[in-house]
């Protein structure tokens, strides 16, 4: 049985270029599992392993960050490897962004047979000029529904019916409503579900998203759709799903730095030891994932781990300059309990 096929409601985490990657998504997929392994060495600041209140992993699904269909089309080695996955990932949906069908369609077929993931998703709400305006692509298709139309329409043609192929998209791109027209065009062109974030392009990550929007454009179809936008914590879930009559709800901005918001588990509920924990975890598969050099790479999770918290101030500062695992260690150790 299909992922979104399973009981509701779906909690999805967000494809975000650079963030979602191999190491974030097994985080994820480990506190919400309760599945962190203990090491020795690593894991000792924090004692016992926490017992997370978490969901099943059959309720949680996640959306790897979007990838090049041109550069898969063309068989390059780095994009390749952004969409290799661990097992324990799964329920895992890659997506795809680009403005010919033939070439999305080329690349779909190339990552089910080499990866074979739970789902394809195409990207049609990116706001960046590079990737709508360059490659007609992105938020660029919800100008062009015919294009729109032809991409899926494309991949459906050589995709197993076993992976869904899904959608990720916006509002519009200047008119909120433009939704309302758009959504009936995917499902009838062969989307599976579809997932809205509750802002137009031109608003890009301003503003507040419009759940109410998204509830008027989830009655126009009969598919699954998601909820996307301003979903922070456990409350915002539950409110999001009331407001939008959705089917579930993709979290982004909202998991950086805070991937325990899949165990609905607050921030003020989660005491420094345990934060600590998932840090290191994370800080470790990363490591293992790009090198043992790459920890310059993982300071923009740090920041965003340790942001708001009170008398942090200082050593945020210490963290985001951090080189290496033992750099890091100690610095976690001199944090306020």
């Amino acid at each position: 049985m299909s992922w979104f096929n399973q009981s509701k409601p779906i909690i999805a985490l967000a494809p975000m270029a650079d963030m979602t990657d191999g190491p974030f998504c097994r985080v994820c997929r480990e506190v919400c599992s309760d599945v962190i392994p203990a090491k020795a060495g690593i894991h000792d600041l924090a004692g016992q392993i926490p017992a997370y209140a978490g969901m099943t992993s059959g309720s949680f699904v996640i959306f790897r960050e979007m990838v090049s269909s041109e550069a898969i089309a063309r068989g390059n080695e780095k994009t390749l490897k952004m969409c290799a996955f661990d097992e324990i990932e799964r329920p895992i949906v890659l997506q795809i962004f680009g403005g010919s069908p033939v070439v999305m369609a080329k690349a779909a077929q190339i990552l089910v047979d080499k990866f074979k993931p739970d789902g394809l998703d195409i990207n049609m709400g990116c706001p960046v000029p590079k990737i709508a305006a360059k490659n007609h692509a992105g938020a660029a298709l919800m100008k062009d529904h015919d294009r729109a139309v032809k991409i899926i329409q494309e991949i459906k043609k050589v995709l197993p019916k076993s992976i869904p192929l899904s959608v990720k998209t916006r509002l519009g791109w200047i008119n909120p409503k433009d939704i309302l027209e758009f959504v009936p065009k995917l499902e009838e062109a062969g989307a599976d579900l579809i997932t809205i974030h509750g802002r137009t392009k031109t608003q890009g990550y301003a503003g507040k998203a419009d759940w109410q929007m998204i509830g008027e454009a989830k009655k126009c179809v009969s598919i699954p759709v998601l909820a996307n936008g301003d979903i922070n914590s456990g409350e915002d879930i539950k409110k999001c799903l009331e407001i939008t009559g959705a089917d579930g709800v993709m979290i982004g901005r909202g998991a950086l730095g805070n991937p325990w918001v899949f165990a609905k588990i607050n921030n003020e509920q989660l005491t420094i030891n345990k934060r600590i924990e998932i840090v290191l975890r994370h800080a470790e598969l990363h490591l293992a994932h790009y090198g043992p050099k790459s920890m310059v790479t993982f300071r923009k999770h740090l920041a965003l781990y340790f942001k708001g918290l009170p008398n942090v101030k200082n050593l945020r500062q210490e963290l985001v300059k951090v080189n290496t695992m033992a750099e890091l260690e100690l610095i976690l150790k001199k944090l306020p309990q």
